[in-house]
């Protein structure tokens, strides 16, 4: 007998022995009972994932049968076949979960928050995924870096990622009532820079993500995987610093705060004394926004008359 039909007849036991319960009792011990079963359901794809993985290491991968993981974990074949449909798949127990927790993470992010830190606390959910079981994720990166179908199934589980935060960013492009003007591309540059950014932030995280697992899953990955979101932020977005970009404010991608000097520079750079007053000297870029420009001018001379 295996787990599942174990289970199966302890629940029908309880069922045929329980009593009558107030509604508001009976709500409680639903809801508990449900968070028993995911929790179980969870443990069950766990102990196929390692099975799977401690055979795979010992006598190779295509050596290895659906019928011997199974047994491995104390299941039978159709056991495993409700958890996983192949037994790669079965080396991936936890994405299919991040994946709902990541996409409940973008349904639920407030409008004035910049798309791209929802983004990037959305990956920032596979990261942890990861790092929680750092013994595990370098012994499954390993095995990965042997096995060919394990790597094409890798790049395909980490393609839905990319895939659904290009839709939340084009749906936030589209959804213009809920985006300060400033953050608005237009044209058709928006579809181009969804998939770039998110793209970018994928990429990013797959790099932060192996250097870290070819250290042996030591050091602070949450910080490494922080600075890449910032290049990131300054390379296609164009950010203030971090969480202060202005609303209403259109910057070119590529462009940063950088590029122009500082209100203090732009006022003392060249101020020189004349019959009708302090003449003030500013610096910009042909290709900046003009409201910025003005923007930049103000604050020189708002910085000057302090001075």
């Amino acid at each position: 007998m295996d787990r599942d039909q174990s289970s199966v007849e302890q629940s029908a036991l309880e069922e045929a022995l329980a009593v009558p319960v107030p509604a508001a009792q009976s709500a409680v011990v639903s809801s508990a009972g449900h968070r028993r079963a995911a929790a179980q359901r969870q443990q069950m794809r766990q102990d196929l994932a390692t099975a799977a993985m401690e055979l795979f290491a010992s006598q190779g991968y295509e050596e290895t049968t659906v019928d011997q993981i199974a047994a491995e974990a104390g299941v039978a074949r159709r056991t495993f076949f409700r958890y996983f449909r192949s037994k790669e798949e079965a080396i991936f127990p936890d994405h299919d979960d991040t994946l709902v927790r990541v996409a409940d993470l973008l349904a639920s992010a407030e409008p004035e928050e910049h798309p791209l830190d929802v983004v990037c606390r959305g990956i920032k959910e596979v990261l942890r995924m990861y790092a929680s079981t750092p013994g595990v994720s370098v012994a499954r990166y390993q095995l990965i870096r042997q096995v060919p179908a394990l790597r094409e199934r890798e790049i395909a589980v980490v393609s839905r990622y990319e895939r659904l935060f290009t839709r939340y960013l084009l749906g936030r492009f589209d959804a213009a009532e809920e985006i300060p003007p400033g953050w608005q591309r237009g044209g058709d540059d928006d579809s181009m820079l969804a998939e770039v950014s998110a793209a970018a932030v994928v990429a990013a995280h797959n790099h932060v993500l192996r250097r870290w697992l070819r250290a042996g899953g030591h050091g602070d990955v949450e910080a490494q995987l922080d600075h890449s979101f910032e290049v990131i932020r300054g390379t296609f977005w164009a950010t203030a610093p971090h969480r202060m970009r202005r609303r209403g404010t259109a910057v070119a991608p590529g462009a940063t705060d950088d590029t122009f000097p500082s209100p203090e520079e732009a006022a003392v750079s060249a101020l020189s004394a004349s019959p009708g007053g302090e003449v003030l000297i500013t610096v910009a870029r042909t290709n900046a926004p003009l409201d910025l420009v003005v923007d930049r001018i103000k604050a020189a001379l708002s910085s000057a008359s302090m001075s």
